[in-house]
């Protein structure tokens, strides 16, 4: 079992509670068919056993005009800095997961905590706050998830444009704004940082690649919409959340994103060489290609079977 399948356990459960206080006692047969159900439910729930796993980490330092040395940092600047790259995770974790940067629950499982002060030179070590109620089935965690992906957008802001686009298409406009806030608060100060995150370490070398890679995320410089193609799906990786959709009246096989508002991706896989036209989000980079998040699932309906190449 897997997030997801958890996920959906919880909500069928509470859709059970709720409809079981809605009959009457006297409708029995009703009763006892969504009482068995419900016990069936919270018979697999309670099954799970998840195993252990160590919090997504990260080392966040500074050099730079507001750093004395070993010694210390402003501590005006210190707070801001390290509050801005708080909410930068957030709002990354926020394009991640689909929901709002404001939720609740993304607040809850991508908050940070500062656990010690980093040895060499001078700044913090975050850890991920334990959220209460949640289980681990050995995959990424959305704090895990959230700060790897913002030390990818930090490092794309010194590669390519196309290295740079596979990061933001991830994190939303709403992330990409949070990273850009961050980089502007460095560059304002005349500071540069360093971002540890498991075993991988990314650092900027002075103030001018601070300055670069804001210029690299500026509006002007990073665009996004939504928009429409037409064609058929190829495949997709549910777990992976990949997708191929060839574009009609062409033979340019185009390569997204699953949206994480979709929860049942495999769907598609039942829709294959259907003539469809689908919402997608597309983020360019400078002069590189789109890169493209399926918003929803299509409307199946009426969508015309094709034949598979080579029949």
């Amino acid at each position: 079992m897997n997030l997801q399948e958890y996920r959906r356990l919880l909500a069928e459960r509470s859709t059970l509670k709720r409809m079981l206080d809605q009959i009457p006692d006297e409708d029995v047969l009703d009763r006892s068919s969504l009482q068995s159900r419900l016990d069936i439910v919270e018979s697999e729930l309670g099954s799970i056993t998840p195993p252990n796993r160590e919090p997504a980490r990260a080392r966040l330092t500074f050099r730079g005009r507001p750093v004395v040395g070993q010694h210390g940092i402003f501590a005006d600047f210190g707070a801001k800095a390290t509050s801005a790259f708080a909410e930068a995770v957030a709002k990354v974790a926020a394009g991640l997961s689909g929901r709002g940067a404001n939720s609740s629950a993304n607040r809850d499982e991508s908050r940070l905590l500062i656990t010690g002060t980093a040895v060499g030179s001078f700044g913090f070590e975050l850890e991920e706050m334990p959220v209460a109620g949640t289980l681990d089935f050995g995959e990424d965690t959305v704090a895990g998830q959230s700060l790897e992906l913002t030390q990818n957008i930090l490092r794309g802001t010194l590669g390519d444009d196309d290295e740079l686009a596979d990061s933001v298409a991830s994190a939303g406009s709403r992330g990409v704004k949070a990273v850009r806030d961050f980089l502007e608060l460095l560059a304002s100060n005349e500071a540069v940082c360093g971002l540890g995150v498991s075993d991988k370490m990314f650092q900027f070398k002075d103030v001018g690649e601070v300055r670069r890679g804001l210029e690299r995320l500026s509006k002007d410089n990073l665009r996004e919409e939504e928009t429409t193609l037409t064609g058929e799906f190829q495949g997709v990786l549910p777990k992976a959340r990949t997708f191929e959709f060839k574009l009609a009246d062409s033979t340019e096989v185009v390569r997204g994103k699953v949206g994480e508002d979709i929860t049942s991706p495999d769907e598609i896989n039942s829709h294959l060489h259907a003539a469809i036209t689908i919402d997608v989000r597309a983020t360019r980079v400078g002069s590189g290609k789109p890169r493209y998040v399926l918003l929803r699932l299509p409307d199946w309906d009426g969508a015309a079977p094709q034949p598979s190449p080579g029949e």
